[in-house]
């Protein structure tokens, strides 16, 4: 059962992940290739970057060809949506965002954990699976990644990894201990969105 519990959650961060993939590449105009591309990093690039990290290789998507096939059907058909409707909501890119932030960075958090690493290992582990794929898609979208600005985002995935191992270490079920982490992932990432939170900036005074 948790097996399953995973592996399906696994697939609906891929999902809201490779859609917010295809919103960045269609509001770019970018051509069909670019837009699998972007679909592709963005639903797969952390974990790939946190297997290669583990040396928990040959990576996920290898060896499950099933992650793949979502994320081109996810593509034709969210581009498909977008033919039709012409524009998308401004609210859903950072809805996604939120979702796939959260579902990966407890995967990420709990295979780092299965495959016998320590806790502060498994919450950045987490925190990678969490946040690389979207680096990668502002990076080559010639973006600033959310991660480098002052949203409160890598902050929600530690949250989110850090309550994870917690609830492992005291004997919580994992499913139990994913829920709550999850719920606090998207509390304070979506809690930021609305109430536009932000971490401070530092600013260097000019010098004269």
């Amino acid at each position: 059962m948790l097996h399953n519990f995973i592996y399906f959650a696994d697939m609906l961060g891929v999902i809201a992940c490779a859609i917010s993939g295809v919103l960045v590449a269609a509001r770019l105009r970018m051509d069909p290739f670019g837009i699998i591309v972007l679909a592709t990093v963005t639903g797969i690039g952390g974990g790939t970057i946190r297997d290669m990290m583990m040396s928990a290789t040959p990576v996920f998507w290898i060896l499950d060809n099933t992650y793949l096939y979502v994320i081109l059907c996810t593509t034709v058909l969210s581009v498909i949506w977008l033919h039709h409707i012409h524009r998308f909501p401004v609210f859903l890119l950072p809805l996604l965002d939120a979702f796939g932030l959260a579902i990966f960075t407890i995967i990420g958090a709990q295979k780092a954990l299965s495959f016998g690493f320590t806790g502060p290992v498994a919450i950045g582990m987490g925190c990678i699976t969490g946040v690389a794929g979207g680096m990668v898609r502002d990076l080559l979208s010639g973006q600033i990644p959310f991660v480098l600005q002052k949203e409160i985002y890598a902050t929600a995935s530690i949250l989110g990894a850090t309550l994870f191992v917690i609830g492992h270490f005291i004997g919580l079920t994992p499913i139990l201990s994913m829920l709550l982490a999850i719920c606090g992932t998207l509390t304070l990432r979506l809690s930021a969105i609305y109430w536009h939170l932000s971490l401070p900036v530092f600013i260097l005074d000019r010098e004269t």
